[in-house]
């Protein structure tokens, strides 16, 4: 799926590397396509017409450098149906475009970016589920997350959300069917009762004899209109709760931060410095409880080892919710940062809680070391997890791979230091590769990662030791009722414990957003499940699940 150029043929449409694409160089590039220009706060959009769509990104791909295509959002205004998508580059995610694509509200279609961006196939399909767009050309366009029996599009303005709605039982006749396609291949399905897939995900598997001749996998099971609620919610204090809802194996933090980005950037509040110090430690502290779930669980899945590793990480896991804990009150669902800094300062003693901090980041080097002897150099696990699931750096950027799925396959890309926010640039640490770009590369990414974390969090502690008392500002002045300028919008991304996490908002001037849309990067990671699975053995499968270290919440959201 590259594009095949280097980097001295793409035109230099980029301006400086600190500064935004030279916006008028990338129009002249696409020409008449470009009917009008829009100017959202990370970018400008260019609009061009539903039948443009190909042509229109596959210039931008391969000439201009937007190789990566992190979210598509979809929806409805009075006199038209809107795409929008969402263009970086992957070597420099500040260099941003938005192509927005209206269509007639009497019918809603526009070319499908599939051909140009694979990671716009599921994009899409939940933009036609939800919204009601369709996409021409589309491989695959049905429902995503919804029953196919579902009646109407739930984000669409003339929904009837009093509509009963019943789904037959011939709509799962092929769960219990086996399906052949010929004599040597067999339909099997691989959850949604699967220890494996947690009760949330269904595969549906195709087999080759006892290989895996293509994976589709049926998501959905736990969805829960989030991005509807976000648009009923008020921008100050209501949305701020549901971030931890998205990812409930500790990335809450991360979450809230991926809110608070967008939000801030959207109403202009600037976050004092303190508070950044603050929600850098909380949230590697949040990344560390992510990683160390992961972690655990895989030992689990892949090789059944209950009583050590597991119980290992389940026990480290502890020592970081008792300090999240003391800092936020909660040990899972913080709720703990605020638009515009944190809800409040350290906790007292300050002294005791850094001695508590130091105590757990004196001990990790052990104990990594410890994961290291038990796990990564398990004989079995690396039969297992070495060589298998399969993902090269070219198919994780075609599919929108981010965070340790993306970087275990050697894309060196990771928000914290491409896009900084929070006191990042300010800190000595390192971002984790590895080349391997299998499901032992990705197990020793999300170790190493904790140890980049455990770096960064004691550098915050010390930040926040020598902090002059009198400066210690937790909040920006936020106005009590926030309502940013009518048709602002803005899409805004954080690197959370499992990839890309990207906020788009479109306000309408009042005290809720318009639009709320949520890509969460297990999202395109599970999609990217069948190009990893293809022609490995079943058990491989449920090693390539694990791998992924998704959380359904997020997917399904």
């Amino acid at each position: 799926m590259s594009s095949g150029k280097t980097a001295d043929s793409v035109p230099d449409v980029s301006g400086d590397s600190s500064t935004e694409p030279a916006y008028d160089a990338l129009a002249a590039l696409l020409g008449d396509t470009v009917i009008d220009r829009e100017t959202h706060r990370n970018a400008e959009g260019f609009v061009i017409r539903p039948d443009d769509v190909v042509e229109t990104l596959s210039t931008l791909r391969e000439e201009a450098g937007f190789d990566h295509c992190s979210c598509v959002t979809a929806q409805e205004y009075a006199d038209r149906f809107e795409t929008i998508y969402h263009l970086r580059r992957y070597a420099d995610p500040t260099q941003e475009l938005s192509v927005v694509v209206p269509t007639a509200r009497e019918s809603p279609t526009s070319e499908s970016a599939v051909p140009v961006y694979p990671t716009a196939a599921w994009h899409e399909r939940e933009a036609y589920d939800l919204v009601g767009i369709e996409y021409e050309d589309h491989p695959d366009l049905r429902r995503i997350l919804l029953p196919e029996t579902w009646q109407g599009h739930p984000l669409s303005r003339d929904y009837n959300q009093d509509q009963p709605q019943i789904v037959s039982f011939r709509e799962h006749e092929r769960l219990l069917e086996d399906h052949r396609a010929g004599p040597e291949t067999m339909h099997i399905n691989m959850g949604p009762h699967h220890p494996s897939t947690h009760g949330v995900l269904h595969l549906n598997v195709q087999l080759d004899g006892e290989q895996v001749a293509a994976v589709d996998p049926d998501i959905g099971y736990i969805h829960r209109c989030e991005e509807q609620m976000c648009q009923q919610g008020a921008y100050r204090h209501q949305i701020m709760p549901y971030p931890d809802r998205w990812d409930w194996g500790g990335a809450g933090l991360l979450n809230e931060w991926a809110y608070a980005r967008a939000a801030e950037a959207l109403a202009d509040i600037e976050v004092p410095a303190y508070a950044q110090v603050i929600r850098t430690m909380g949230g590697e502290l949040s990344r560390i409880l992510s990683h160390m779930l992961a972690v655990a669980t895989y030992a689990l899945d892949v090789v059944g080892e209950f009583t050590a590793t597991f119980q290992w990480g389940v026990r480290d896991r502890e020592l970081v919710q008792d300090i999240l804990e003391d800092l936020t009150g909660q040990r899972l669902m913080f709720n703990y940062l605020r638009l515009g800094g944190v809800a409040w300062d350290l906790p007292e003693p300050r002294d005791a809680f850094f001695e508590k901090i130091r105590a757990f980041l004196d001990d990790l080097p052990h104990k990594l070391t410890e994961y290291h002897d038990m796990l990564t150099s398990n004989e079995i696990l690396q039969l297992r997890t070495i060589d298998t699931g399969h993902l090269s750096a070219e198919t994780a950027k075609a599919y929108g791979c981010t965070g340790p799925v993306a970087r275990a396959s050697g894309v060196d890309y990771d928000l914290r230091r491409d896009d900084p926010y929070g006191y990042y640039d300010e800190l000595d640490w390192s971002v984790v590769t590895e080349q391997g770009g299998d499901n032992f590369s990705r197990l020793l990414v999300r170790l190493r990662e904790v140890e980049e974390s455990a770096k960064i969090i004691g550098q915050c502690v010390d930040l926040l030791e020598d902090w002059p008392e009198d400066d210690r500002e937790i909040q920006a002045n936020v106005p009590r009722t926030l309502r940013p300028d009518p048709d602002t919008e803005i899409y805004r991304a954080v690197e959370a414990a499992k990839g890309e996490l990207g906020i788009y908002i479109r306000s309408d001037g009042t005290e809720t957003p318009a639009r709320f849309k949520i890509r969460g990067p297990s999202f395109s990671h599970v999609q990217a499940l069948s190009e990893m699975a293809r022609g490995e053995y079943v058990p491989d499968l449920v090693a390539t699940i694990g791998s992924l270290d998704t959380i359904m919440g997020e997917v399904d959201r």
